[in-house]
């Protein structure tokens, strides 16, 4: 197969597969977020209250789902796309994200057998979701030359971040038109995308059929869904306490998965054809690129909750706007954010082709942590000018990080190796977005459950609601509470309930479910919450940047050469620090005849130009 290096420059593919690619990873993370917004609704729809503690399981699984089943098997199929073929697998997950969004669709079920089938089909979805996003990054590695990756790469990477913020005023613009509407929005795109890749899609890798390792994959998953599941239960309630960390279930699921896991490692080094090139660590510029998208995620994965919760439980209403109306309106005052990302996001992959990610990488984390302190300095209150600014910093920031990241993580992998590799850097990605939620939402919980109960019980008795209910009311799980804010229901009016409420005078209940009554018994606890969650989030942020520092200078993984007649050949792969036949520079040494080096280098743009 030809090298992006080896086709002409007048050759359209490569926008043809940028376009289709971007069109599949925006469905995929679209629909990760789609849903938050629209839960209310598709509750409401099936006649099931997600906030009876019955029911917490459905609403988890709703959230997460989703997110843990495409964390689990990106890495496997990535690896079965340096197989078997990236654009074919690619192709399958269009087709089987498409079927299952239409499913989802006509689920005539209700109560929790109707919820049930909508978490069923959202995990076959997510597994749809998988298959492209395992093998989205791969093809445009494969498709574009190494000067056009970062710009390639960085479209791509910020249109799927930004996906996640795009759903959120989506779903709010569909879901009051028809629940149905949320999934049924991604079958015609998906009809269109899926036929586009069949036809359009080139195989422009060589794909190395080999053994399935199957203890591998079947080690890997089970650890990765014992400790995803083992944070949904980590923020539920336990006994007396306001988190579920100290519970036998979680700590016995926490260790079972570490256990997993730590089996998978000791499988990978001894099989032959390991899922997980654990070599592939060796690569400065992966290990590090790898591990500064793994902390960036946690700082950046549990941000779009709490802003959620900010808006719509505290400062939406404050300023008037019903609760019912905050889910849409939340998206819609986020989008800052969003236009930060798309700003930045392709503008650095382009520079950084030229000019190497390390900088812009680790400028970019340095930025993130100064918005997570700008936020934490804000008043509840805030002048909404000011946070829109600060949003748009961290959209900036955070696109201006992504891009060149992905793109130099991309660049340093073996051509072989793309698929296993993109997919190992996208699993610590997702991995960390749910365990950021674990934390954030835990911090939360934390900063809640010291002071809210003591305040909500005053609050209530001095609005005539009798002192057994507001005891009952104050005492629920912290996690209820901001759940309740978070889907956009009246907390108050929710969790009092209606015959509490219709037992007060008409100037008490219109004061306990009106615009002030909540935000203000809930902003002084959710200040330090948010407080405690922003400066994790901070040195998280600061702890990537010295990760991306750590990266090295410009590098592309240069490939094994093939020697004839005793000559030295160039590299069919990329040239590091722009090295080219012509130029003065020597080709690689020989190796025998027919044979190719298994190593993979290690060695940084520096190294390389000074050897």
């Amino acid at each position: 197969m030809p090298t992006p290096e080896q086709i002409p420059e007048k050759d359209n593919y490569k926008w043809i597969a940028l376009s289709n690619v971007t069109l599949g990873v925006l469905l995929a993370v679209l629909d990760g977020s789609i849903v938050l917004i629209a839960m209310p609704s598709i509750f409401r729809g099936i006649h099931l209250d997600p906030l009876v503690p019955a029911n917490s399981f459905y609403l988890l699984w709703m959230i997460l789902g989703f997110l843990v089943v495409t964390s689990v098997l990106i890495v496997s199929l990535g690896r079965l796309g340096d197989m078997y073929g990236r654009v074919k697998m690619y192709n399958l997950g269009f087709l089987v994200y498409t079927l299952a969004s239409l499913f989802l669709t006509i689920d005539w079920m209700t109560g929790r057998d109707g919820a049930l089938y909508l978490i069923v089909f959202r995990i076959v979805q997510g597994v749809g979701a998988a298959f492209l996003l395992a093998n989205s990054a791969a093809i445009l590695t494969d498709a574009f030359p190494a000067n056009q990756r970062g710009m390639a790469l960085g479209i791509n990477n910020i249109v799927g971040v930004s996906g996640v913020f795009i759903g959120l005023v989506l779903g709010g613009l569909l879901a009051p038109i028809d629940w149905r509407a949320v999934f049924l929005i991604s079958v015609p795109i998906g009809v269109f995308g899926t036929v586009w890749a069949y036809l359009k899609l080139e195989e422009r890798s060589t794909p190395k059929p080999a053994k399935v390792d199957w203890w591998g994959n079947l080690t890997f998953a089970l650890g990765l869904i014992l400790i995803m599941v083992s944070v949904t239960y980590g923020i539920r309630p336990y006994g007396g306490h306001a988190t579920g960390w100290t519970s036998p279930k979680v700590i016995a699921l926490l260790g079972a998965g570490v256990a997993s896991l730590a089996a998978f490692a000791l499988i990978e080094w001894r099989v032959a054809e390991p899922m997980f090139r654990l070599p592939l660590f060796r690569i400065r510029a992966f290990t590090f690129g790898t591990l500064s998208t793994f902390l960036s995620a946690v700082a950046r994965g549990g941000l779009m909750f709490i802003l959620i919760i900010w808006l719509q439980g505290i400062w939406l209403p404050q300023h008037g706007y019903d609760f019912t109306e905050t889910p849409l309106w939340a998206g819609i005052y986020m989008l800052p954010l969003i236009v930060g990302m798309l700003v930045a996001g392709p503008t650095s992959g382009y520079l950084s082709d030229r000019f190497g990610a390390r900088w812009f990488a680790t400028g970019g984390m340095l930025g993130a942590a100064l918005s997570f302190f700008l936020l934490a300095l804000l008043p509840i209150d805030f002048p909404y000018p000011l946070f829109a600014a600060i949003l748009f910093l961290n959209g900036v920031s955070m696109g201006m990080f992504a891009s060149p990241n992905r793109a130099a993580v991309m660049n340093s992998l073996p051509a072989t190796d793309r698929g296993a590799g993109g997919g190992m850097n996208q699993t610590f990605q997702n991995s960390a977005q749910v365990l950021s939620i674990g934390i954030f939402f835990t911090l939360m919980i934390f900063g809640l459950s010291s002071s809210l109960p003591a305040a909500m019980t005053a609050g209530l008795k001095a609005h005539g609601v009798a002192a057994a209910t507001a005891a009952a009311v104050a005492h629920l799980p912290p996690v209820s509470i901001l759940f309740a804010a978070f889907l956009g229901y009246n907390p108050i009016q929710h969790l009092v309930g209606a015959h509490a409420l219709s037992a007060l005078s008409a100037a008490n209940r219109e004061a306990l479910v009106g615009h002030s009554f909540f935000p203000h018994l809930i902003s002084a606890p959710f200040r330090a919450g948010l407080h405690e969650a922003f400066a994790f989030a901070i040195v998280a942020c600061l702890i990537a940047a010295g990760a991306s520092l750590m990266r090295g200078g410009k590098y592309q993984y240069v490939a094994p050469v093939t020697s004839e007649a005793g000559g030295g050949e160039w590299p069919e792969g990329n040239i590091a620090n722009g090295a080219t036949p012509g130029n003065g520079a020597k080709p690689r040494a020989a190796v025998a005849p027919g044979n190719r080096a298994s190593t993979i280098q290690t060695s940084t743009g520096e190294e390389q130009h000074a050897s």
